[in-house]
């Protein structure tokens, strides 16, 4: 089962990879065309800017995730139990023992990241750790590890760096028709096919739209799925089910959360917002999230 959801992650992965790209040289050749009547230009700028963005927000995902958070490492002393909480399940999870962070934030919750298990960390926040007993830490963590495992976290950074690069395209785009651009292919003396640049247009306000649906779409159905692994890691649905009720009773919000990250966190970081349940919340309602735990 874990082995076929591992493998079945990695398809869709691949699926992702190839619409996300898809839909930036799509939005590349939009923003081209809708400039200068160009048809080549823009898939090509669009393509060199994927090749260097994706590689670097890859390598540089873990650290930049951790310093936004504000994240820094422990060591065993520095809290026993939450260390043997850990270690023993990354033996039941059968992965590295990932380095544990923490986050001074009276907030509760948690994140993973980590390209592959075993560049992996778990930081969870002081106020976590502080309103939640062992049986409900162990349960958060298990949450994690099967984000870990599952390769959720390398999926979310794909689709977070994927978005990115939309966005980023879409708003050039945007400002140079607020500016005026689009009138004419001057260089070939021919004026752009009006239906081509209602087309060029329509990318460049939805494509945005559409791969941040996609990638938040994705975000809750991991939810769903790593609170399914966790239950599998612990035999313990209770536990889960008794962290999250706790976490969705306190309303504060993270004091260093940023949007692009806010999907890698265990309950919507937002404070007034965990309970937001519109088609571009980050995650699922932790209502129907405990409802399908006690049916388990």
């Amino acid at each position: 089962m874990l082995y076929q959801q591992i493998q079945q992650n990695k398809r869709k992965t691949l699926v992702l990879l190839t619409f996300f790209c898809v839909l930036v040289l799509a939005i590349g050749w939009a923003v081209g065309y809708f400039l200068n009547g160009d048809l080549f230009s823009g898939p090509i700028i669009a393509a060199v800017v994927l090749a260097f963005y994706v590689p670097i927000t890859f390598a540089s995902a873990r650290a930049q995730v951790l310093s936004m958070a504000g994240a820094h490492p422990i060591e065993k002393k520095d809290n026993p139990m939450l260390f043997n909480v850990v270690e023993e399940l990354a033996l039941a999870a059968n992965v590295p023992m990932p380095k544990i962070y923490i986050v001074n934030d009276p907030s509760p919750n948690a994140f993973a990241t980590g390209m592959k298990p075993e560049s992996s960390v778990i930081a969870f926040t002081s106020g976590l750790l502080e309103r939640l007993n062992r049986e409900e830490i162990a349960a958060v963590a298990a949450h994690e590890f099967s984000h870990i495992r599952n390769y959720d976290i390398r999926l979310m950074t794909l689709c977070i760096a994927l978005v990115g690069v939309i966005v980023v395209v879409a708003d050039i785009g945007q400002r140079m028709f607020f500016w005026g651009g689009g009138r004419s292919n001057k260089r070939n003396g021919e004026k752009s096919n009006p239906i081509f640049m209602i087309i060029a247009l329509v990318l460049i306000i939805l494509a945005p739209l559409v791969a941040q649906f996609v990638q938040l779409a994705v975000s809750r159905n991991r939810e769903y799925l790593a609170d399914a692994s966790a239950v599998e890691l612990t035999r313990d649905p209770q536990g889960l089910i008794n962290a999250l009720t706790k976490i969705s009773s306190d309303d504060k919000e993270m004091k260093r959360v940023k949007d692009a990250t806010a999907s890698m966190y265990i309950s919507n970081p937002f404070g007034k917002n965990k309970k937001k349940t519109n088609w571009f919340a980050t995650h699922p309602p932790i209502e129907s999230r405990i409802e399908r735990l006690r049916a388990m």
